[in-house]
């Protein structure tokens, strides 16, 4: 029986999660975003993100941590948000954050890999100079041209 809400943790759950898994030599992949709504943008982006380790952690805004970044939004408030990306097979792990940035989490999780989209480069990954200095690496992931949120938005908008 699946149970989507297993998946979203706190961190300290997922801190022990990880002392778990990296003794049994899994490779902990971590990325973070917004994800107000999910698209194929999203799917392919986190599904390319799997796939570099072996377990996949997703650091969630929260919706104030959203609402800093992007007036107006999030569209779907944070529980729908972890509801549904925690569907998805090749997540392993939600954890919330509400800073500005996942720095905090980042350092505190220590992943093996940290991904972000091909609009950063490794240069300005926050945290990327963190997870070098673990051992860790640093990726970038070709994003899919045409998908965002503000697309999605834009076309509902317009009544497209």
């Amino acid at each position: 029986m699946y149970q989507t809400e297993n998946k979203i943790v706190s961190l300290e759950i997922a801190l022990n999660q990880i002392q778990f898994w990296k003794q049994n030599k899994e490779a902990i992949v971590f990325t973070n975003g917004c994800f107000d709504i999910l698209h194929l943008g999203h799917v392919d982006y986190l599904q390319k993100a799997a796939n570099l380790g072996t377990k996949l952690i997703l650091g969630l805004n929260t919706d104030a941590s959203v609402s800093r970044l992007k007036p107006g939004r999030p569209l779907c408030d944070q529980v729908s948000r972890s509801r549904v990306i925690a569907s998805l097979a090749f997540v392993d792990l939600v954890v919330f954050f509400d800073e500005q940035t996942p720095l905090d989490l980042i350092v505190a999780l220590k992943p093996d890999i940290l991904v972000k989209g091909d609009d950063y480069t490794v240069e300005t990954i926050v945290g990327s100079k963190e997870v070098i200095a673990n051992g860790g690496v640093v990726k970038t992931i070709p994003l899919v041209n045409g998908y965002s949120t503000t697309n999605v938005v834009n076309k509902i908008l317009a009544g497209k």
